[in-house]
């Protein structure tokens, strides 16, 4: 028998490499793989991508609440510990596109104060999920606005002794349209503010505060004027009597009914998102067809009733407010006018705004 003959170290590493086995490393070899792994280690660790930093932060989720029924109206999530106030006014307005940022008011909790915009929501964080009550400012203004005159006339109408002389007060008789002017005057702004609350659909960004503050002095300022006048002991009625009196307070009536009737078709043809899907028409109800002859009949239905009020009183104040209201209603009902046009061209290109005819 012949023995076998080990083969050679160079045939064993012709034979491994054929193959596909892995030759052994020679002592050179080791030794410059170990200064290659020496360099790699001293040059320090490898950074993070950015990418892996940034899953790292903490996202906070903001519940709002609605301050009133306390139910909740969205979750504004993925909110950055450095967002502010007013970056979560900006999201919850993406969510809900019908409150403008400028309209939202946000509480910590029910009854404390608004917050500021420049707040960072991690300061006010205890937990992941941070809740706030949310606030209509846009109702709140208009709510403002118009309890103001209501409360202010009925002080006049009362004759405090603080701004009526007592004894001229119980001296002097009280005319009938003293009586009728209060009636109306309330009736009016417990209209506007009904249509507040239940009818409209605010949409328009506005700052409140300015606003707010320019709509008070206005109204308060013109109704501490109107119903000093009118209740004063020594006013005087109208030149016509009873005949003026009655038209212009059947006249004032008729006006605040249309322009009830006005809000209310308004409202019904106006989306969630308070944007108007197609120009109102008229409807069975007899008021509603002003809508035939201008864009804006609730402006003219609003003019309406302060120059009834106007003749039913006789007083200057009355008509220096009366001209001021006609002024702004028409450049309102122009502006809007302008708008329908691009929307609605059809229907509204052959309308006066404000006026039939004329305006």
């Amino acid at each position: 028998m012949l023995k076998r003959q080990n083969p050679s170290a160079p045939e064993r590493s012709r034979d491994l490499a054929a193959h596909g086995g892995a030759l052994p490393m020679s002592h050179n070899d080791s030794r410059s793989f170990f200064n290659l792994s020496q360099l790699v280690l001293s040059a320090g660790q490898i950074k993070q991508s950015p990418a892996l930093k940034h899953s790292k932060i903490t996202y906070f989720e903001v519940e709002i609440v609605d301050v009133q029924s306390k139910k909740q109206i969205c979750i504004v999530d993925k909110v950055p510990p450095a967002s502010t106030i007013l970056d979560v006014k900006h999201k919850f307005h993406k969510t809900c596109p019908q409150w403008y940022p400028s309209r939202v008011g946000l509480q910590l909790e029910r009854n404390g104060p608004f917050l500021k915009d420049s707040i960072s929501i991690q300061s006010l964080a205890v937990s992941s999920i941070v809740t706030l009550y949310f606030t209509d400012l846009g109702q709140q203004f208009f709510l403002t606005e118009y309890t103001g005159p209501l409360l202010i006339y009925l002080l006049f109408y009362v004759r405090l002794s603080t701004i009526y002389d007592q004894v001229e007060s119980r001296k002097n008789f009280r005319h009938p349209v003293v009586h009728l002017a209060c009636f109306c005057h309330c009736l009016h702004y417990i209209r506007h503010l009904l249509e507040t609350l239940f009818v409209h659909k605010f949409s328009e960004g506005h700052t409140p505060l300015k606003n707010m503050i320019k709509g008070c002095v206005f109204y308060w300022g013109f109704t501490s004027w109107i119903a000093y006048y009118i209740n004063h002991p020594r006013y005087t009625p109208p030149s016509f009597g009873h005949k003026q009196v009655s038209y212009a307070a059947l006249a004032f009536l008729m006006c605040e009914a249309g322009n009830h009737f006005i809000n209310v078709a308004l409202a019904h043809q106006t989306n969630s998102e308070g944007n108007r899907t197609c120009f109102p028409s008229p409807t069975y109800n007899p008021f509603t067809w002003l809508f035939l002859l201008v864009s804006c009949p609730n402006y003219t239905y609003e003019a309406g009733s302060w120059i009834s009020f106007t003749v039913m009183t006789q007083t200057l104040p009355v008509g220096i407010f009366a001209f001021l209201m006609v002024i702004q209603m028409s450049l309102w009902a122009q502006k809007k006018h302008k708008l329908y046009l691009k929307r609605f061209y059809p229907e509204v290109r052959r309308k006066a705004a404000m006026i039939p005819i004329i305006f």
